[in-house]
């Protein structure tokens, strides 16, 4: 087994056992963070240019334009998550902040179901788009210790794929508490990585830790350590769910890794299984739940409740 240590330059502890070594990365799973996460950490100013300009210029060329081809699917999404959402929230006037927004299909669904929403986006051309094309309300740039107070209070903060990009997550949810309204929610979504599918993969049949990508993903968690990381944090769970299980397709012998063209058809798929399992929403809820519980799913969906 092996253990490795590591100081930031605020002199903080990083050690735990090493998961995976890529480009110049270890992940280890820290016992300080309670999450899994690289060393060394990049710091806020050397990943500025990636999100604001490289990820989405050499990354992720279409990003834009493939998210805007799924809206049909993100709608459904979307909706669920809202539902959820106003089992808990109630007040007339709801407020809600995105914290990487994108193009904005989140903050467009909540503004239509009469939501007062806000949206903070790094990437130029996302902003763009989400403020000309969709009308929205979006800041551009970072939510850091420096633009927090630019902001006033929420009842939800929602952070969609954000959290694994973060150098300081425990300095991030510190803010976004500072302004969510007493008894307020927190919604996050995260990769499930090193999760018991990609495990089977990665262990038995040869599979390369495909999911581990330094240094655009940083933090790498699964449903227990989100959940206990976000309690921590002086927040109570309320909700988990994982979303479509889609390394299953690798476990049927669709390798869609680097391959794009089989990796549409397999996202196809997911789509068309989402969308049809909408249809009846209590059945779905509880898959979803089901998938959390046994620690599959691709991504996990976490709301928690601020504890004043």
């Amino acid at each position: 087994m092996i253990i490795k240590s590591w100081k930031d330059k605020k002199e903080n502890l990083h050690n735990g056992r090493v998961l995976k070594t890529k480009d110049g990365f270890d992940v280890i799973k820290c016992k300080e963070c309670g999450f899994a996460h690289i060393i060394p950490i990049p710091t806020e100013s050397e990943l500025e240019d990636v999100y604001s300009h490289e990820y989405y210029d050499d990354e992720k060329p279409l990003y834009i334009e493939s998210y805007i081809k799924d809206q049909d699917w993100h709608n459904v999404i979307n909706s669920e998550r809202y539902d959820v959402l106003e089992q808990h929230v109630t007040s007339d006037h709801k407020r809600l902040l995105d914290i990487g927004s994108g193009p904005g299909l989140f903050l467009k669904h909540g503004k239509e179901r009469g939501w007062d929403v806000q949206g903070i986006e790094p990437s130029k051309q996302a902003h763009e788009y989400s403020t000309k094309k969709l009308d929205l309300n979006v800041f551009n740039g970072f939510f850091s210790k420096d633009t927090y107070e630019n902001f006033n209070t929420f009842d939800v903060v929602n952070l969609s794929l954000v959290l694994e990009h973060i150098p300081k997550p425990i300095e991030m949810i510190e803010l976004i508490r500072s302004i969510t309204k007493k008894g307020g929610l927190i919604s996050i979504s995260v990769p499930n990585d090193f999760n018991p599918f990609q495990n089977i993969l990665n262990k038995n049949l040869d599979y390369d830790s495909w999911w581990v990508a330094p240094p655009h993903h940083i933090n790498y968690f699964n449903h227990s350590s989100l959940a206990n990381f976000i309690k921590n944090m002086g927040y109570k769970v309320i909700h988990q769910e994982g979303s479509f299980p889609i390394d299953m397709f690798l476990l049927m012998g669709d390798n869609y890794i680097d391959n794009d063209k089989l990796g549409q058809k397999c996202h196809e798929k997911r789509k068309i299984f989402d969308i049809n399992m909408a249809k009846d929403k209590g059945l779905c809820q509880k898959l979803r739940k089901s998938f959390a519980q046994m620690g599959i799913g691709r991504e996990v969906v976490l709301i928690a409740k601020k504890i004043d």
